[in-house]
Order: C-alpha cells, then sequence, then structure tokens
C-alpha cells in the first residue's frame, strides 16, 4: 500500500480537515544508462574543475549565481535558508475562483487529497461545494524550501491538489507571433467553417482515458525483450563508485515533500495561527551516481 508522503491538515475558513498528501502520478519512462560500446562498461560523469580539469570533491562544491556571461557571485546556505519561506503543516487555501478562470497552462502535478481518521465530513462538505459551485480553491503549500501555489479541485470522489505555475513561470504567447482578427481577415468562407465543424463533429468522441497509450513505449519494450533473448547483447554492470552521504545537490527533487507531521490537531482558524519558526537547513544528500555539474543551482 502507498505511504502518504505528506501529512497535514487542509484548511479552509474555520474548518480544519486532517489529511494526506499522496502522489497523483506514476512515472512509466523508460531510463538507458549509458556504456563505452568497445567494452559495455559504464560511463561516469565527473566534477571537475573548468581550469585545472582536476576532480572537485562534493565538499569543496558552492553554489553560485551567474549574474553575467562568466561572473558569478557565490550565495552561502545560509543565505537561502535565510529566503525560505515560513515552515506550514497545512495547505491554507487562501481563496476560491472559477475552475473555468484557471488557464490550462498553469497546471503542473497532480497530487490526491485523503482525509485523515474521522475526518471524512470536512472533506466531503469541501468536494462537494466545490463541485456545485464550480470552483477552485486557491492554496499554498511549502515544499523544501519553497512555497508553492496549487489548486484544489474535486475529481469523482477524490479531491485533488493540482501543483500551479506561478505567472513568472509562463511564456505569454503574445510574445510569438500569432494570427490575430477574424477568420474573414484570411479569406476563410462560411462554407469552409461549416465543413470544419461538421468534421470536428464527425470525429467526436467520449473522452476515455484508456483509449490512449504509449505505443512508443511498448513498441520499445518489445525491442528490449528481443535483445534480451538475443545472444551476447545483455551485460552485468558493477558500478562500485558511490557519492559520500555529505554530497550536495543541484537540483531540487520535487518528489520529496514534507515529512513532517502536524505536531497536535488544532482546530484553529488558519488566520489566526501562530507563524511556525524556520526550518533549519537540512543536509540534503545526492542519491544518485554522476551528478552533472552542467546543472541548474536551485534552491
Amino acid at each position: 500500500m502507498a505511504r502518504p508522503i505528506w501529512t497535514g491538515t487542509l484548511s479552509f475558513g474555520l474548518l480544519n480537515v486532517p489529511v494526506s498528501l499522496m502522489s497523483g502520478e506514476r512515472r512509466v519512462d523508460i531510463s538507458f544508462r549509458m556504456l563505452d560500446s568497445r567494452d559495455r562498461k559504464p560511463i561516469r560523469f565527473e566534477r571537475v574543475n573548468a581550469e585545472t580539469g582536476e576532480e572537485v570533491p562534493w565538499k569543496d562544491i558552492v553554489k553560485a549565481f551567474e549574474y553575467d556571461k562568466g561572473s558569478y557571485v557565490v550565495v552561502e546556505k545560509e543565505d537561502i535558508a535565510s529566503a525560505a519561506p515560513q515552515t506550514h503543516d497545512s495547505i491554507d487555501v487562501e481563496a476560491f475562483v472559477e475552475r473555468g478562470e484557471i488557464s490550462l497552462r498553469f497546471y503542473e502535478k497532480p497530487y490526491v487529497i485523503v482525509p485523515g481518521k474521522k475526518a471524512e465530513k470536512g472533506y466531503v462538505l469541501l468536494r462537494e461545494t466545490l463541485r456545485d459551485t464550480g470552483r477552485a480553491g486557491i492554496a499554498r503549500v511549502v515544499i523544501r524550501t519553497r512555497e508553492y501555489l496549487c489548486a484544489v479541485v474535486p475529481e469523482g470522489e477524490a479531491l485533488l491538489l493540482m501543483m500551479l505555475r506561478y505567472p513568472q513561470e509562463l511564456v505569454d504567447p503574445a510574445e510569438y507571433r500569432l494570427p490575430g482578427g477574424k477568420p474573414a481577415d484570411y479569406r476563410i468562407s462560411r462554407r469552409e467553417t461549416e465543413m470544419a465543424a461538421s468534421l470536428i463533429e464527425s470525429m467526436s468522441v467520449p473522452w476515455r482515458a484508456d483509449d490512449y497509450q504509449d505505443e512508443f513505449r511498448g513498441r520499445l519494450e518489445a525491442i528490449i525483450r528481443k535483445r534480451l533473448k538475443a545472444k551476447g547483447a545483455t551485460t552485468r554492470i558493477i558500478d562500485e563508485h558511490t557519492e559520500p552521504e555529505d554530497a550536495t545537490t543541484n537540483v531540487v527533487d520535487f518528489m520529496a515533500l514534507l515529512q513532517r507531521s502536524l505536531e497536535e490537531n488544532k482546530r484553529t482558524p488558519a488566520g489566526k495561527r501562530k507563524p511556525a519558526k524556520k526550518a533549519a537547513p537540512r543536509k540534503s544528500a545526492a542519491k544518485k551516481a554522476g551528478t552533472s555539474t552542467r546543472r541548474k543551482a536551485a534552491p
């Protein structure tokens, strides 16, 4: 059984509903490892000094922001920690908006909100009210050192937490050359419009997600199965290279959400709660060997 990746409360108005956050997606991508074709040994990416070519230990690596081409300013761990938002053990709904007003461009990642024990009443109350009113709850949640914008929406018997992108993360379509104006400006006749509408109607079907499968992945799996049966096609890799436990990575693992639980079940309105103390900076450990030094630093 899947374990919750975050436990806390879903707060809206005077109501606090104990909930757990579960992953709403399953990664099924086929990943590859690069080998040397001459002896089929794994290729390792090392962290080397661009000037000397010498390998740099993790403990000697710092984060820096490139403010100009070739010019950097070092940002210490303490600097990143001081900029971090206050920790929260709740999903705080700040406002409700018409669901259709949220552009599809803002939706990024789904999670399933699961009610805690004896919290079904508040969960169902919010779910059905959102469904009846056609609204979504706009909330914030803190993950590690960053505060994320999200939308709480109903789907079936579930409440989904949809991570949203901030406006500055999106490209304004107006930056591109797009055809504006009316159909007549492009010599589109009424007959052509009617024929296009007729074609769309003839191809319209009910949406059934199961009707659409990743055909490329299926064909690739078949090729891999065939290669496994071929003589001399497989090789065994014994990788003795591991990174130190105190190694740091520049990539934020979005899947590693808060593991804290709410200290106690408070039924205090979200707006009246005392702000939590800032979390002390945590040591991060690189879990994946061969992290490239070309990755962009992220707090």
